[in-house]
């Protein structure tokens, strides 16, 4: 969805977002909407963008997430999410609904001209991680990791058809569900589905859109279903997850560019118990 989305229309089925609604999805305008100045302004910190990037680096910062594989769930036509995370599994499986979005994600991984500038952000988040790295080689780290892109829809008990074998480490899943679900109790439904990903004692992190009913991705005008901090603490608890942190930003007037309603944006790290 909008400010910070990632990944818009994933799962957008009849029980979600409209199909003519998902069918019109324009890859190339929601990044235009959402990840160029001004919400993606480096040289703010306090933008939505820059803020996003830092919870997503402190959270791998810790050296406790991480493993074999890590699943996107709903990427989008975006790469940012998977920046801080790519130091830390062999392999990332990058999903979503929409093909147009698979195909945006895989001619971005082939290196083609013309896909997105994503080099300000990775550039970024070298910076804040600190430890002196050239952002090309993190940019040819996650290449080299994002080594599935896969359909997906989270509004089936087994959102990529089957099992993930084996289940993932981790789960990253970045203004997703919210944006594909009609209602509370739907997107509470799907954080259950996806949370059958991973695996017992696995770490989940979510960014999602706060009090948004609706963005916009060129001709393509999606609902949203407006969530409060208590909706997903709620939605957590219902899907089994243990909450370890949930952080919150309010989109300033400044932001608030017509292409979206969002009011804030919410940042979530929740773990699977392990088995007993």
């Amino acid at each position: 969805p909008s400010p910070p989305g990632s990944c818009p229309a994933l799962g957008s089925g009849p029980r979600s977002v409209p199909g003519r609604a998902a069918a019109a999805f324009e890859p190339g305008a929601y990044l235009q909407n959402n990840y160029v100045p001004p919400r993606a302004d480096f040289s703010c910190e306090q933008c939505v963008v820059p803020w996003k990037l830092r919870c997503l680096a402190e959270a791998f910062a810790g050296g406790e997430i991480g493993g074999r594989t890590l699943i996107d769930v709903g990427s989008g036509p975006t790469i940012y999410q998977l920046l801080s995370a790519c130091d830390h599994f062999e392999e990332i499986v990058a999903t979503d609904y929409l093909a147009v979005n698979r195909e945006e994600l895989r001619r971005w991984a082939r290196g083609e001209p013309g896909t997105f500038d994503w080099s300000p952000f990775i550039r970024h988040v070298c910076k804040i991680e600190g430890r002196g790295e050239h952002w090309q080689d993190k940019e040819r780290r996650l290449r080299q990791r994002l080594r599935r892109i896969l359909p997906i829809d989270v509004h089936e008990p087994e959102p990529l058809g089957a099992p993930l074998r084996p289940p993932a480490d981790a789960l990253l899943s970045a203004f997703c569900l919210e944006a594909v679900s009609p209602d509370r109790a739907s997107f509470a439904r799907a954080l259950a589905h996806v949370g059958s990903l991973l695996r017992p004692g696995g770490h989940a992190l979510l960014l999602g859109a706060l009090g948004e009913s609706f963005y916009l991705a060129g001709a393509a005008r999606l609902p949203v279903v407006p969530l409060s901090e208590e909706d997903v603490r709620g939605a957590l608890a219902a899907a089994g997850f243990a909450l370890r942190e949930l952080r919150s930003y309010r989109m300033p007037p400044a932001l608030q560019t017509g292409v979206d309603d969002v009011a804030g944006v919410f940042f979530a790290h929740a773990q699977k118990p392990p088995l007993a």
